[in-house]
């Protein structure tokens, strides 16, 4: 039997590869693996509509173009260091690591994420950092210096400048009013 590789937009956590791999067994496919982004499957697929449907139900898209699939790779590569990796992933260079990863010189990934996405690979990073900076400041089980050092910023006052930016508010103000300003990670632009 042939085993094909689909490509699936929505895709952020260990909960959703579950989801996947459910749904597609029971549409009737042998699921090989599972990964943030895409499944491999064994089986006649000759009914992409339904799969499409289901995937769709539960706030998953399947993507069919190449460049859209980049995109999802750039944007789930960044939320797997940010969100998953924790220390880690914050002190690895981000251009380095993602063209490593997804086997494209950095300017071709960057400008087509620009292109596409209207903003830059950078500002995404930021953005996803201070959406994990926001999680953190919710959970209160770390300090802002704690919380800095863990993703990598170079100081209190640089994460605090760039929250602030980002946010309109000051982190302290921001632990005040918690989750009626944090947003899933898979909707940050």
């Amino acid at each position: 039997m042939e085993t094909t590789k689909i490509y699936i937009k929505n895709m952020v956590c260990d909960r959703c590869r579950r989801v996947v791999e459910e749904e597609l067994s029971k549409l009737g496919y042998t699921v090989q693996q599972v990964e943030l982004g895409e499944a491999e499957i064994t089986g006649d697929i000759t009914d992409l509509e339904t799969i499409r449907q289901v995937l769709a139900e539960n706030g998953f898209e399947l993507l069919d173009d190449r460049k859209v699939r980049l995109i999802e790779q750039i944007k789930l590569a960044v939320i797997e260091l940010i969100h998953q990796q924790g220390e880690a992933g914050m002190h690895l260079n981000m251009s380095e690591y993602l063209a490593r990863k997804l086997g494209v010189d950095y300017h071709t990934l960057s400008t087509l994420f620009s292109a596409t996405e209207g903003i830059t690979i950078e500002k995404y990073v930021i953005l996803q950092r201070i959406e994990k900076v926001k999680e953190l400041l919710v959970y209160n089980e770390l300090s802002l210096k704690e919380i800095a050092y863990e993703l990598g910023y170079s100081s209190v006052a640089h994460l605090s400048n760039q929250f602030k930016k980002v946010t309109g508010l000051t982190a302290s103000h921001f632990k005040e009013i918690k989750t009626s300003k944090r947003k899933t990670i898979d909707k940050v632009i």
